[in-house]
C-alpha cells in the first residue's frame, strides 16, 4: 500500500523541489503547495528519496490526519494508528511539535497526548511501552496543528537532511546544505559544460557551495554519508527492505566520476579556507575543488578553458550574519558591516577581472538587500526569493560583460 509522503522545504524552494523529485521518481504524481511538495510512495522510494534528494529538509510519512477541536481529540487520532506495525516497546521516540495559527492552550501538553496514545496502544497489545529519548529516538514523530485540522508525520530522516555527515569545521554563520543546493538549482547549475559550467564561490566560508556543487558534479548522492531514522523502523527492517536499501547505496556508490567542469573557492580568511578544505576532504571532493585565500576584492577571475562558461556564486557577509573582512573592511574601518562599500567595490572587481578575454561569467547573489543591484551599479536578470532561515533573501542574477558596471560617482559629482 503506498505510503503518503510530505516534503517540506525552505519557501521558495517549492517548485525546485518538485523538479528534483520528478528526476529520482520519474512519472510520480506531485502535488505542489506552500512548504512543501506531497507525493505516495512505497518504502523504496522513501528510502531512495532520503538518498537522493538535496533539496528537501525532511521526508515526512504521513500516519494521521484530521479535524480537531482538544487534545482528546489529537489523542484519538493517534491511538487509531497500528503503532505495532512500526516499533515495539524496545524501541524510543521522541515526538516534535509545529503550529499555525493553533487554538490549543499548550502545545506542549497537545504532544503530551500523542504520546500517550502511542504508549497506551503499545502497552494493551504487548503488557509494555516504549520510552522517551529526546537525542536519538528509533521514531521520530511530528506533529502539526492547524487551525482546525492536525497531521502527524514519522520522520523517516531523523536528522534533518541538511546534515550531509561531512561537516565538522564550521565557520560564523554557515550555510546550510540545503540552501546552497537550492541556490545551484535556480541558476540551472548542473556541474556540466552545458549547464552551468565552472563555479567559483569568492566568499566560500567552511565551503558549502562548492562542496555541495562538487558532489552534484561528481555525482555523489547528498545522502550516502549518514544514517537515517527508517533503517530502525519495523517497514523497512525486513530482510527484502534492507536489500533494497543496499542495492541502492552500492547503485550511488558506482554512480560516482570525476568532475567535468572546474570548481574553485576562495575566502580572504586562510583559517576558513583550510577549514572548508577539510570538509571536502570528508565529502570525498578535495580533488574536484581548487582552494586559495585572498581577498574578493582583489582575486583575479579563474582561467578557464576557452568556450567554457563560469557561474561565480556567493552568499556573501551581511547584516548580523558577519562582518565583511579584507579591503572592504580596511577601507571602511569605522562600520564594518555596511555591505554598500563592499558591493560596488565587488562590481567594480568583477568588471575589470571576469569580463577579459570574452569569458562568459553570470554571477548570482544571494542577499537580505532589496536594494543590492543599485549598490552594485548593475543590473540584475534575474532576483529569486529564498529564505536564509529566518532572514528573507533574494538570489540576484548577473551577467558580467564588459561594460556592465556603472562607473562609480566621483566625490561631489
Amino acid at each position: 500500500m503506498p505510503l503518503p509522503l510530505f516534503l517540506p522545504c525552505a519557501a521558495g524552494v517549492e517548485e525546485l523541489l518538485a523538479d528534483e523529485i520528478a528526476r529520482v521518481l520519474p512519472g510520480t504524481r506531485l502535488h505542489v503547495s506552500r512548504g512543501g511538495v506531497a507525493l505516495e510512495g512505497n518504502p523504496r522510494e522513501v528510502m531512495l528519496l532520503n538518498l537522493e534528494l538535496r533539496l528537501t529538509q525532511r521526508v515526512l510519512i504521513e500516519v494521521a490526519e484530521g479535524p480537531y477541536h482538544d487534545e482528546q481529540d489529537l489523542y484519538q487520532m493517534a491511538i487509531e494508528v497500528d503503532w505495532s506495525q512500526w516499533i515495539t516497546p524496545q524501541h524510543t521516540l521522541r515526538l516534535d511539535t509545529t503550529a499555525t495559527k493553533c487554538p490549543l492552550k499548550s502545545l506542549n501538553f497537545a504532544a503530551l497526548r500523542i504520546k500517550d496514545a502511542v504508549c497506551d496502544q503499545l502497552r494493551e497489545a504487548t503488557g509494555e511501552r516504549p520510552s522517551v529519548d529526546t537525542r536519538h529516538p528509533d521514531l521520530p514523530l511530528l506533529l502539526h496543528l492547524g487551525p482546525e485540522r492536525a497531521s502527524l508525520y514519522v520522520d523517516s530522516s531523523g536528522e534533518p537532511l541538511f546534515k550531509r555527515g561531512w561537516r565538522e569545521d564550521k565557520g560564523d554563520a554557515p550555510l546550510k546544505e540545503t540552501l546552497a543546493a537550492a541556490m545551484l538549482a535556480a541558476a540551472g547549475w548542473r556541474g556540466t559544460p552545458e549547464a552551468g559550467g565552472a563555479l567559483h564561490d569568492p566568499c566560500c566560508g567552511s565551503g558549502t557551495i562548492a562542496i555541495e556543487a562538487a558532489q552534484i558534479a561528481c555525482g555523489i548522492a547528498p545522502g550516502l554519508q549518514r544514517h537515517f531514522a527508517f533503517e530502525r523502523l519495523l517497514p523497512f527492517a525486513g530482510e527484502a527492505e534492507r536489500a533494497q536499501w543496499q542495492q541502492l547505496k552500492q547503485e550511488a556508490q558506482a554512480r560516482i566520476h570525476a568532475s567535468a567542469v572546474p570548481i574553485f573557492a576562495s575566502d580572504v580568511s586562510f583559517r576558513m579556507v583550510d577549514f572548508a578544505r577539510r570538509n571536502a576532504q570528508r565529502a570525498g571532493v578535495e580533488a574536484a575543488i581548487t582552494f586559495n585565500g585572498g581577498d574578493a576584492l582583489e582575486r583575479p577571475a579563474p582561467a578557464l578553458p576557452e568556450g567554457l562558461p563560469g557561474t561565480v556564486m556567493l552568499n556573501p557577509p551581511y547584516g548580523e550574519r558577519i562582518e565583511i573582512g579584507g579591503k572592504a573592511a580596511r577601507a571602511s574601518a569605522q562600520d564594518r558591516d555596511t555591505p554598500s562599500d563592499f558591493f560596488a567595490r565587488l562590481a567594480s572587481h568583477w568588471k575589470q577581472a571576469y569580463t577579459r578575454h570574452g569569458a562568459g561569467w553570470t554571477a548570482w547573489v544571494l542577499s537580505p538587500d532589496m536594494k543590492l543591484p543599485s549598490a552594485m551599479r548593475l543590473k540584475e536578470s534575474r532576483r529569486v526569493p529564498m529564505w536564509n532561515g529566518p532572514i528573507e533573501c533574494r538570489l540576484y542574477r548577473f551577467d558580467l560583460v564588459a561594460g556592465s558596471a556603472r562607473a562609480p560617482k566621483r566625490d561631489g559629482a
